[in-house]
């Protein structure tokens, strides 16, 4: 991969592989897992962080990995859209002492945390939900993969359900930052390129109290439905609020980052036209970890989720594979333990693969995700497509 460093970020670079290669391979495994538990995404992260948690347990259960050693794991808040406290939080773990980074989550702060932590202290991070297309270019050393699409293949699933359902005409708002722009991009090319007409594109900030500025003018473009490629917890929610309470719209495309149980339950009837599509497969895997994820008390349908338990996953498995926990070792070995050929691992059989990897037999781990990665550490990605009905996500189809 990837584009040349600036002379700054290559001395960093630099400094960074000297820290990784004298890290000591026999380190006690330690895995950070940096999701934004404050922040416009607060309400799904939970769960992302307990499936990578239930991985983890999972492997310590079945006697720990590189020598026998127990992998532990600390957690820290990315807030999804702060850079500099996500770069401040990541750096304090890498002081701690960690191995690997299970995230981030957002697509800003995870290019930050990449750029200013992970890349400069040779660190591996596997992220379950940053989909900017942007983060297939960046400059990464080999050091980061992740679970979950990218929005260049979202803003194509999105498109295809929109023809599907006989919409040729959509007004499209977007999240003023790497993941909204680089979705409403993806999204404007596929749609634009099968003949659809967006009628209006605007961008909206985070955080404000009052919409009704940027939905009267999404309104007067004459579309009834709107899509917004926004976050579950922060403006996304607002725009749909205003639109609802003033009329502007009743029906809303949402994709992945405004896809949560809170949103259906503070939005209610209010979604009952809608739809969207978020990352999800019908998988077997996906089967057993639902019914782990029920055993422990949470969603494994919630966006995300499956795919923090297979990074969480991967990342240990590669440390075995590699017998290492130094990262410029275990990175080495995501790709073939991710892909075919071998034997297929699902959630729920991490031990198994354990005991494979250890006997030199390939495996191919198919996770929860159907998880196959392209390119460099990119997720080829299933789409789970969803309505709102009574309360519920109900999915009407996977793609």
């Amino acid at each position: 991969m990837k584009k040349l460093l600036l002379a700054a970020s290559a001395t960093a670079l630099c400094a960074g592989a000297a820290v990784a290669q004298d890290a000591p391979s026999g380190a006690a495994p330690k895995i950070g897992i940096v999701l934004g538990f404050t922040g416009p995404l607060e309400s799904i992260t939970p769960f992302m962080a307990q499936s990578a948690e239930v991985a983890i347990a999972e492997v310590n259960a079945a006697g720990g990995i590189v020598n026998g050693q127990q992998v532990t794991s600390e957690r820290a808040d990315s807030t999804c859209i702060d850079a500099a406290a996500a770069t401040a939080a990541t750096e304090g773990l890498v002081n701690g002492g960690i191995n690997a980074i299970m995230g981030a989550d957002c697509s800003g702060v995870t290019n930050a945390i990449l750029t200013n932590v992970a890349v400069p202290n040779g660190i591996g991070m596997i992220s379950p939900s940053a989909t900017s297309p942007g983060l297939s270019t960046a400059e990464d050393s080999g050091l980061f993969f992740r679970t979950a699409p990218s929005d260049a293949r979202q803003g194509q699933v999105m498109a295809d359900i929109l023809k599907d359902r006989g919409v040729s005409e959509v007004a499209l708002t977007y999240t003023n930052n790497d993941y909204g722009k680089g979705l409403a991009d993806s999204f404007t090319q596929a749609y634009t390129a099968g003949g659809g007409t967006i009628s209006i594109t605007a961008a909206h900030e985070d955080g404000k109290a009052d919409y009704s500025a940027e939905v009267a003018s999404l309104a007067a473009s004459g579309s009834d439905i709107l899509v917004v490629a926004g976050y579950t917890d922060q403006g996304g929610r607002g725009i749909i609020r205003n639109a609802l309470d003033t009329g502007a719209f009743e029906t809303f495309v949402l994709p992945d980052g405004m896809i949560g149980q809170e949103i259906v339950d503070v939005l209610g009837d209010g979604l009952s036209s809608s739809f969207g599509q978020y990352p999800g497969t019908d998988s077997p895997g996906a089967t057993r970890f639902q019914e782990i994820a029920t055993a422990e008390g949470f969603d494994g349908t919630s966006a995300f989720s499956p795919e923090s338990y297979d990074a969480a996953a991967l990342i240990m498995m590669a440390m075995e594979a590699a017998g290492s926990t130094n990262s410029a070792d275990w990175t080495q070995k995501v790709a073939d333990l991710a892909n075919a050929p071998g034997e297929e691992i699902l959630p729920g059989e991490l031990a198994k693969a354990l005991e494979l990897i250890r006997a030199g037999t390939d495996i191919d781990y198919v996770g929860a995700t159907a998880v196959e990665l392209i390119g460099a550490g990119e997720s080829a990605g299933n789409y789970r497509e969803v309505e709102f009905k009574e309360g519920e996500i109900v999915t009407i189809r996977f793609r």
